[in-house]
């Protein structure tokens, strides 16, 4: 096995590609999502407001608009068509409309209607502009009622328990500060290295029968398939699992992203995803030993796993024929056991079968292994 690893080495350190993929790619990827993400939530999304009334309590709404933290009054604008334009120009992420007659109609009783409009093309700033509007609306609409209540003679307190008999008190789970650099990050770059994985492992597998130097390579392990296996994607793992690692402890000690575990779950949850991400990817040549057509599968599978996984989507709630595929992709039980362990704490014993599903998943090459002996005693490349 020591010749087929030494060979293995060889490979890595004859072409830079690999260092670009292994190294370069994964290190430059995490600091451009950290970095992308440092303030956690995006705030101050630019949207426009569109004041027809001109009145006191219109200016009031404006100013309360503008001193949310979710929205930043961007424009000014005179008119709904001039607000529409500039959203759908991609300007502003949407408006808020007061028509005129605002402050008469709401004074005299006459319910007026607020509008606000938000582009959900672009979820989060969608989102975040669709919140800080509906926020104000009701804080406009309860204190127009207040208002009309206590002007009635009502007293306030009254008043103020009759808009509002419930008071919640929310408490995230996980992540109470609503980071989306705990969530996106960790999911991206999880997804990122099992992709990268994925490819450079069906690359230099397959590139041993494009350049026919396969029996070569079997004959260092003495003929055994799994031994050259071994061989060729150890070094990768120990790069692989030492970048991941790497990664890890930038999120969890210096971004002081949340572990609410054992450091050690989280390392072993990453061994096992870059070990069963390469057995997957045995599994597809073993099946296509075609270069073109290995990596494209992988490279489908790979970004399929940002989808499909689960990290935005919940998996019970896909369409069968789609969520199925989620459940033999190793980055799913990642992205379980990160939940469990890092976010939410729970004993390792509740995130047992997520562990032993990628440990089988490392197992499954050894049904193909004669195949694939096969394939590289005899190559034959098909462009």
């Amino acid at each position: 096995m020591f010749p087929s690893i030494r060979r293995g080495i060889r490979t890595l350190c004859s072409r830079r590609i690999y260092f670009f993929m292994m190294v370069v790619v994964p290190l430059g990827c995490t600091f451009f999502f950290l970095n992308l993400m440092s303030e956690g939530l995006p705030l101050k999304v630019p949207v426009g407001i569109v004041d027809m009334d001109h009145s006191s309590l219109s200016r009031r709404i404006t100013r309360s608009l503008d001193a949310s933290e979710l929205i930043d009054i961007a424009d000014d604008l005179e008119s709904y068509n001039a607000a529409m334009t500039k959203v759908r120009g991609g300007e502003l992420f949407g408006f808020f409309y007061i028509p005129s007659d605002f402050q008469e109609k709401a004074l005299s009783g006459r319910t007026p209607t607020l509008s606000f409009y938000s582009n959900m093309s672009i979820f989060v700033p969608g989102t975040l502009s669709f919140k800080g509007f509906k926020t104000i609306a009701v804080t406009t609409s309860g204190g127009i009622v207040e208002t009309s209540l206590t002007s009635s003679g009502l007293d306030e307190d009254i008043a103020e328990s009759l808009i509002m008999p419930l008071v919640t008190d929310n408490h995230p789970i996980g992540n109470p500060w609503t980071n989306y650099n705990i969530y996106l990050s960790q999911s991206f770059l999880a997804g990122l290295i099992a992709l990268l994985v994925m490819t450079v492992t069906s690359f230099s597998i397959c590139q041993e029968i494009k350049n026919r130097t396969s029996p070569e390579w079997l004959s260092t392990a003495r003929g055994s398939m799994g031994l050259a296996l071994i061989g060729k994607l150890l070094p990768q793992s120990i790069v692989f699992i030492s970048i991941g690692v790497a990664i890890q402890t930038v999120m969890f000690k210096f971004m002081h992203f949340p572990l609410n575990c054992n450091p050690w779950h989280m390392i072993l949850a990453m061994m096992l995803l870059v070990l069963s991400c390469q057995a997957f990817a045995t599994v597809v040549v073993e099946l296509v030993p075609n270069l073109r057509l290995s990596m494209s599968i992988c490279s489908l599978v790979g970004i399929l796993c940002f989808s499909v996984a689960g990290f935005s989507f919940p998996v019970d709630k896909m369409y069968g024929a789609i969520g199925i595929f989620a459940y033999i992709m190793p980055i799913r039980y990642y992205f379980l056991i990160y939940v469990d362990q890092a976010l939410n704490g729970l004993p390792l014993y509740y995130s047992r079968l997520y562990y032993i599903a990628m440990l089988v998943m490392m197992l499954t090459p050894v049904l193909g292994l004669r195949r694939l002996r096969r394939h590289c005693l005899t190559p034959v490349y098909v462009p």
